[in-house]
């Protein structure tokens, strides 16, 4: 449940803010008409994503043990790599995020409603391809289905209340240190994610160690129990985690972790 909420929570608020943004400012440049092309941009783009978590789920049901096991994989790591992006991406364009939306909704005025619903398509589609591809991959490491889709619910719930009140002014939030915080726990998220997809292709044969265990505590901790759901979402524990499970989830939190919390350098230009 804690891993659905934090991916809707903030794919949510980034997408509530996104559309925040374009909205405030054709009101403020009194372009009211193209709200309406805005609008069909943003719910264009809401149900594509839709449709994305829906033919990913149908796909994986139709295919055979071995081949859900292959998509599911895949799938994950592609999910991993989207997620890592997007966090170093939110980082960088963060503090021009507002200035970058205003040039697309001016350039798109000019050419009329059509470029208006593209531009506002495109600014949110990103996250809920992202956010649908994630949360697929996420429900598959996962055993209780029902309490990572009540977090789901609640965490866009969350996200577009928190949303709509930044837009009318009615709370004031530390942006930066919100997407700082939750993009590391994006980050710790997508590492039980690449070890799940990691335990898949082990399981086909893709690679070795699938029985060469760290630990193996089901005796007392169930796969499909609270505690074993839980910690098995949120930072990719498993009951039964290989040394190559491991050994991959370490590097990949040293190696995203390192790079996304350090400062950027500051160019220093030397004078003669």
């Amino acid at each position: 449940m804690l891993s659905t909420f934090i991916i809707a929570l903030r794919e949510g608020l980034e997408a509530s803010l996104i559309i925040g943004i374009l909205v405030a400012y054709i009101y403020k440049t009194e372009r009211h008409g193209y709200l309406k092309p805005l609008w069909i941009g943003v719910s264009s783009a809401v149900f594509a994503s839709i449709a994305l978590g829906a033919f990913l789920t149908m796909t994986s049901v139709s295919l055979s043990e071995r081949g859900e096991e292959l998509f599911a994989g895949v799938t994950s790591f592609i999910a991993v790599g989207i997620v890592t992006w997007m966090v170093f991406w939110m980082k960088r364009t963060a503090r021009t995020l507002m200035v970058d939306l205003h040039s697309k909704v001016d350039v798109a005025a000019h050419a009329g409603p059509i470029a208006i619903t593209a531009a506002a398509f495109f600014a949110v589609i990103r996250e809920g391809l992202e956010t649908s591809l994630f949360v697929y991959s996420n429900f598959q490491s996962v055993a209780d289905t029902t309490s990572s889709t009540l977090g789901l619910l609640l965490g866009f719930s969350v996200a577009i209340t928190l949303g709509y009140l930044l837009y009318k002014s009615a709370i004031t939030m530390n942006l930066s240190k919100f997407f700082t915080y939750s993009g590391v726990a994006l980050i710790i998220v997508a590492a039980g994610v690449l070890s799940y997809g990691v335990h898949e292709f082990q399981e086909l044969g893709y690679l070795p160690g699938p029985d060469a265990f760290v630990w193996d505590v089901t005796s007392f901790i169930a796969k499909d129990s609270i505690l074993g759901a839980s910690l098995s979402g949120t930072v990719g524990f498993d009951t039964t985690t290989s040394w190559l499970q491991l050994g991959v989830w370490v590097l990949y939190l040293g190696a995203v972790l390192v790079p996304y919390l350090s400062k950027p350098r500051v160019k220093t230009s030397i004078k003669a």
